[in-house]
């Protein structure tokens, strides 16, 4: 119980103050921290990373969020987090674990780049500029969506980065438009793992309460962050869960 709640708290903090990325700790932390097979961890990361998300995104409403945004890029992923569950079914569990450390690696990787902010044609609401943003949100919701039915992730790692380099969203705005994407994509994952899926009431709530109260004061405590150590603290710490998932693959 003492793993389930400290690695909650984890997997809340990083969601508060970077947006996203709690998903991804989130799984590995189920599997090997708290002994659950990737079948169950995979719906229960995603029922707790949606409310956290939840959570972390209401101290941000006031900062504003792109809603077009926020509905082409959630209506394109329900449907594909629907195919990457089914696809993630066919899989080993072991090759997933494996995707999941190289998708980490990746976005550590990612995180150690500097975001280039320019405003785009999303940033600007409807009409027609908005009209040639649209496609682009799209592939980014398919993406995304993928990887949430696959992997059990929210795609928070990868939805901050592509609204501000392909979608030119500003970062303040992005970070809580990316909350906003992963609550939905993180249902429409749940909802196509649901079936057969019990849920472990006494682990899922442990982890859950400590990552819905971490991802709230992280939340308001992280505009006073530097965001290069942010984002320099998020990179060591996921490719330090990649080693050890790796790691936990080769010896399984």
């Amino acid at each position: 119980m003492i793993p389930a709640l400290a690695l909650g708290l984890v997997v809340g903090i990083v969601l508060g103050v970077v947006g996203g990325g709690g998903s991804i700790i989130a799984v590995p932390a189920l599997v090997y921290g708290v002994a659950m097979s990737p079948a169950q961890a995979i719906p229960t990361s995603l029922l707790v990373v949606g409310i956290s998300s939840l959570a972390a995104l209401i101290p941000r409403i006031r900062e504003g969020l792109n809603w077009p945004v926020i509905a082409l890029v959630g209506a394109a992923g329900i449907p594909a987090a629907w195919a990457g569950a089914a696809v993630g079914k066919l899989l080993d569990p072991n090759i997933l674990m494996l995707a999941f450390a190289v998708i980490m690696v990746a976005a550590g990787i990612r995180m150690l780049m500097k975001t280039r902010e320019t405003e785009g044609s999303c940033s600007t609401g409807p009409g027609r500029a908005f009209r040639s943003c649209a496609p682009k949100a799209v592939g980014v919701g398919l993406l995304v969506g993928f990887l949430t039915g696959l992997l059990g992730v929210g795609g928070g790692f990868l939805i901050t980065p592509a609204l501000t380099i392909f979608l030119g969203l500003r970062m303040k705005q992005a970070v809580g438009t990316s909350l906003a994407i992963i609550v939905v994509n993180s249902a429409a994952g749940f909802s196509a793992h649901a079936a057969g899926y019990t849920i472990d009431w006494a682990t899922t709530l442990a982890f859950a309460v400590p990552a819905i109260v971490g991802s709230v004061v992280a939340a308001r405590f992280a505009r006073h962050l530097h965001d290069k150590h942010i984002r320099i603290s998020f990179a060591v710490l996921i490719f330090a869960v990649a080693a050890w998932v790796t790691a936990g693959v080769v010896t399984a």
